[in-house]
């Protein structure tokens, strides 16, 4: 018989649960549900329906996140769907908890033990009180379980968690100002190593790259894949191309425009499409400019051009005022030569003309004076 697996979620660490049911049988997604787990009696969420695909995701996924004390994914008995006493009683247990919580860490001061009690959580039935806490090492702590079952009439387990799990079930405020994601979506840890930092080059400052748990951030794996994809087609992050212009670094990646920030040896960062990237470093190889500085180059060469072209017509228009000059000169020379011929040939009449009328003056003085004598006589 074909049975239906439905997605649950039960327990502070969130744990994932698979319900397998009859094909009559449905699920509300809205309600609470009272589930049979290996921890004991617990409410859950219905996570909705999974397909045979989903299912065996789920299953690989799990598989490679770092080890827990608990199975992240296991499969769970349905009970029933929860009353409206279920949900009292489930609510009651959990202010419980906070009274809970401060007298287990006022014990465990009296019993002086180095580990840190991080959160509690009853069962629905009460049969069962799970501490979980932190610890650099292995401790005997059952003095301090008969303490605590003493006080509280009890069945204590006690489950050390890691720091990561410990972020995920007080439930913080992540750097990006949202909650972290282990504590509400996230499935499972993933390893993030040193390598992942470098390969999407951010800045190694343990304060900028470390969550609330002091480990790597959980949400530079997300991308990783896409960061592998893209390197493999470039020399490495921090590679150099040494040319005879200088050394152009690769600075990092633009995931969004599939593009790699190069560092030119002017200093300035410029972006090169990684499928331009052969072109780029064959150019710098050769001495070619690229983006940028090819662009400034091809300005400056159609500036140079320009100057060039109206030192010309200046040089031009220089020479033709010159030839202007001398043209009007010699025009002028020619001109004053041709109008100071005619001025000599009248200044040569005119010393004629008075030539001819001083010589008549002479010969008309002497009839003055004879008639003049006459008169005297």
């Amino acid at each position: 018989m074909k049975l239906n697996v439905y997605l649950t979620i039960f327990g502070k660490p969130r744990y994932l649960g698979l319900v397998r049911l009859k094909n009559e049988k449905e699920l509300n997604n809205n309600k609470w549900l009272i589930l049979k787990t290996s921890r004991g009696y617990e409410m859950g969420l219905p996570g909705g329906q999974l397909s045979h695909e989903q299912e065996e995701r789920y299953q690989n996924d799990i598989s490679h996140y770092e080890e827990t004390t608990e199975a992240m994914l296991q499969d769970v008995e349905l009970v029933r769907e929860a009353d409206i006493n279920d949900i009292e009683t489930y609510y009651l247990c959990r202010q419980e908890e906070e009274n809970v919580l401060i007298r287990a860490r006022e014990i465990l001061m009296f019993n002086d033990m180095p580990m840190k009690i991080v959160d509690v959580e009853y069962m629905l039935d009460r049969k069962k009180l799970y501490l979980y806490f932190t610890a650099e090492q292995r401790i005997d702590f059952r003095a301090y379980v008969r303490d605590l079952a003493r006080e509280f009439r009890t069945r204590i387990e006690m489950r050390q968690i890691g720091i990561r799990d410990e972020a995920r079930i007080v439930h913080g405020i992540a750097s990006c100002g949202r909650p972290c994601c282990c504590s509400y979506w996230l499935r499972g840890f993933s390893p993030i190593s040193i390598k992942i930092v470098k390969e999407q080059r951010s800045a190694l400052n343990p304060t900028k790259i470390s969550g609330l748990c002091g480990r790597l951030m959980c949400c530079m794996s997300y991308e990783q894949e896409l960061y592998s994809e893209m390197w493999a087609k470039l020399p490495g992050p921090g590679a150099k191309i040494k040319t005879e212009k200088g050394i152009y670094t690769l600075e990092s990646l633009d995931v969004g425009h599939e593009r790699v920030n190069i560092r030119f040896p002017s200093g300035r960062l410029v972006p090169v499409s990684i499928s331009e990237f052969p072109d780029f470093k064959e150019a710098v190889l050769n001495g070619e400019e690229w983006g940028v500085d090819k662009e400034l180059a091809a300005k400056k060469k159609a500036a140079q051009e320009r100057i060039e072209r109206l030192e010309k017509a200046r040089q031009a228009r220089r020479n033709m005022r010159v030839n202007a000059k001398s043209f009007r000169q010699s025009a002028s020379r020619q001109e004053a030569l041709a109008n100071s011929k005619p001025k000599q040939k009248a200044k040569v009449k005119n010393q004629n003309h008075n030539v001819n009328r001083e010589g008549q003056s002479k010969k008309r003085k002497p009839k003055v004076k004879s008639e003049n004598t006459k008169k005297e006589g």
